[in-house]
């Protein structure tokens, strides 16, 4: 069973009111993530989450294994660079309590990889291809949401950054809601059933 709810500012009661967040099954989702509309734009920023940055995609512990087990498949997929700094630096690191993909120079992922000048992810390329079952790191998958884990509940909030500008105003123009842009992701992570009750919820206030 999935336990629901929506907070609301005091004194406002009506579907349109501005909310302030939705709690499912502990799952704290922010205001922003049922108001921000965002779809990616890559001809405008060029894949720039995958280069730019202070770290690495955030790795659950299956995806650790997933590297380990499958490097090897997905190596080919990466470029000469990429696979210089998992050689030195291994196929994740641990940063403030965090296991992350390497970066190339404290830049680019180093699984990232270039198509017509557009970075895009090596390890999903390899997914695309067959060569591994490892689609990509759910961080990835869920970006530009970011999920944060405290003690007893989970955070997903957006995370603003203005190298997505083009996408937030892609997503206005065609009225796409962030959540339902990385539906995929939200499915992976928490399963169909939280994901619709997440749309429903969020739909009346829309």
């Amino acid at each position: 069973m999935i336990e629901a709810h929506v907070a609301l500012p005091a004194g406002r009661t009506n579907r349109k009111s501005k909310l302030r967040m939705i709690v499912i099954d502990g799952i704290i989702f922010s205001d922003e993530v049922a108001e921000t509309e965002f779809v990616c734009n890559l001809n405008a920023c060029k894949g720039a989450c995958c280069v730019q940055g202070d770290g690495g995609a955030p790795l659950e512990p299956e995806e650790r294994d997933l590297l380990e087990q499958e490097y090897d498949s997905i190596k080919p997929f990466l470029t000469d660079d990429g696979r210089t700094a998992i050689s030195r630096q291994g196929k994740f690191v641990l940063e403030k309590n965090t296991f992350k993909t390497p970066l190339i120079d404290d830049k680019a992922c180093a699984y990232v990889r270039y198509e017509n000048g557009v970075a895009r992810c090596g390890i999903e390329k390899a997914f695309e291809s067959g060569a591994t079952k490892f689609r990509k790191p759910v961080s990835c998958h869920l970006y530009p949401l970011r999920v944060s884990k405290n003690e007893g509940f989970e955070a997903v909030n957006y995370e603003r950054w203005d190298i997505c500008d083009p996408a937030c105003s892609l997503g206005r123009s065609l009225g796409m809601p962030v959540y339902r842009f990385v539906r995929e992701g939200l499915i992976r992570k928490y399963g169909e059933r939280l994901y619709n009750k997440l749309d429903e919820l969020l739909s009346g206030h829309r």
